[in-house]
């Protein structure tokens, strides 16, 4: 299964998690300082929370979660055969999860777009940033530890 994801800057994470539990119908999948997500069977869609204290309501990024490594290359692949410019991750560990993906650069907008899949759980939020400001804040230009 794919499925779409949307990460949310928010100013605070309890508070978010009482509105988006309340708003799906469901509660987090996971949970962690400062970061939550919940993975909502309908819509289909991975909403990913993280505590940025004054970017609450501002996009984070985007990312299709696909169901493994082989589809992953695929799209990388194919978004590669388009004029996409696929940026090379591999294997990494970000939000609390180790995960293979890669990211697509030059959205006319200047979204940021990942294309990933969920390998295992980790204790720790990045491999190279220990939290939500450095992985996956909208001012990070090096998107290699970001989820």
């Amino acid at each position: 299964m794919s499925r779409l994801q949307l990460a949310l800057n928010v100013n605070d994470i309890e508070e978010s998690i009482a509105f988006y539990s309340k708003l799906f119908g469901t509660g987090p999948a996971k949970v962690r300082p400062g970061y939550a997500n919940f993975a909502i069977a309908e819509p289909p869609l991975k909403l990913v929370l993280l505590e940025n204290p004054g970017q609450g309501g501002s996009l984070n990024h985007l990312g299709i979660e696909v169901p493994d490594t082989d589809t992953v290359a695929a799209e990388q692949a194919r978004l590669a055969g388009t004029g996409l410019a696929p940026a090379e991750v591999g294997e990494t560990t970000c939000c609390y999860a180790k995960q293979d993906k890669f990211w697509v650069e030059g959205a006319p907008n200047g979204e940021r777009w990942e294309i990933y899949t969920v390998l295992a759980d980790s204790a720790t939020f990045g491999a190279a940033a220990p939290d939500a400001a450095t992985c996956c804040g909208a001012e990070q230009t090096d998107q290699v530890a970001c989820c």
